[in-house]
């Protein structure tokens, strides 16, 4: 393992954060709506120099309400899944994994939608209220991951394609308690709704207290992970063989597991099931950066946003005034992908 310098790893941080700068401008200019990005860095400017009050009403409405707190949410979205997926990756020593085809992102959905189908007959805060469907999506990725794991376990070893089985049959079974629910219980207003959130959607309002939450769940639950990154290095080659170097492989089997599904279940719970990001970051970023997961970490939570964010981009502007769910575009890449690396695998 060659030493990581903190030189090294601001560098790779800071290209990838240039790099989403220039997609978040990007971003802010398509849409339905052209938008002049000239005209409003003049405007933004002069606010800050105090020779006007405000914005033109236009930029108002468009850019700073509606499609920077969308972007804003797509990079939480995107690093949430690129972090949890290289945290799954790496803990099951699979390359395939990550929270949708572990079957993660189902568990959430269903945490979540059951959570919102509860929630009115609680009666709770709106503080709390906030929080119920977050906690709701936790639960059910926590759930759903420990169940794989325990299935595709075998003589105390972690079996791969086991785990890919277990992972892929309980997405679809509960995918099938998902779609009951909505049918039978959710209004038809708001069948179309949910149905479009599960494939995947970002335009979603939420309120300022569940976007505290987000950065404070994000930061917090991908702090903890990259505490445990050169455990998780050391465990690439084995548990056995990181248990003799003085690991304590079942507190980082534990911390991790968590902290991803806290990753997931926040996502989830604002934009539904996106699938194939977790799979497909952290790819591109092993071969960029190698595999040290001290690097790995946070170059996959900047790559994982600026996937998001472009996949966002072209879902609302591909069929415009129309939108495509955002799950839609990021399987267009992941699918072939997980593929490939599924073909590569068995040969």
């Amino acid at each position: 393992m060659r030493p990581l310098t903190l030189t090294g790893l601001l560098l790779r941080c800071g290209v990838l954060a240039v790099v989403l700068f220039i997609v978040v401008v990007i971003a802010l200019k398509l849409g339905a709506v052209p938008v002049s990005l000239y005209g409003l860095g003049l405007d933004l400017l002069h606010v800050l120099l105090r020779k006007t009050s405000e914005i033109s009403s236009n930029y108002d409405m468009i850019v700073l309400d509606i499609r920077l707190p969308r972007i804003l949410l797509s990079i939480v979205v995107g690093a949430s899944l690129s972090v949890a997926g290289t945290a799954f990756q790496a803990l099951l020593r699979n390359p395939l994994a990550d929270p949708y085809v572990l079957g993660a992102s189902s568990g959430a959905s269903l945490g979540a939608i059951a959570t919102l189908i509860v929630e009115p007959y609680l009666a709770l805060p709106m503080v709390l209220a906030a929080l119920v469907t977050p906690v709701g999506a936790f639960l059910g990725a926590a759930a759903t991951i420990a169940a794989v794991y325990f299935l595709g376990r075998r003589e105390g070893q972690i079996d791969s394609s086991t785990l890919l089985l277990a992972g892929i049959v309980s997405a679809s079974f509960l995918s099938a308690i998902i779609m009951f629910l909505i049918s039978t219980l959710a209004s038809r207003g708001d069948l179309r709704g949910m149905l479009f959130w599960l494939m995947g959607d970002l335009s979603v309002s939420i309120q300022p207290s569940l976007r505290w939450v987000l950065g404070i769940g994000f930061l917090a639950a991908t702090g903890i992970i990259y505490t445990t990154a050169t455990d998780l290095n050391l465990m690439l080659n084995g548990e056995k063989e990181a248990m003799h170097l003085g690991v304590d492989v079942r507190r980082v089997r534990i911390v991790v597991y968590l902290a991803a599904s806290i990753l997931t279940g926040l996502a989830v719970s604002v934009s539904g099931s996106i699938g194939y990001v977790g799979l497909l970051v952290p790819h591109v970023m092993r071969i960029i950066f190698g595999s040290d997961h001290r690097i790995l970490i946070p170059t996959s939570a900047f790559g994982g946003a600026i996937a998001v964010v472009i996949a966002d981009t072209l879902a609302r502007t591909v069929v415009a005034p129309s939108e495509l769910p955002v799950g839609a575009m990021t399987a267009l890449a992941g699918a072939p992908l997980f593929i490939y690396l599924l073909r590569r695998k068995v040969a």
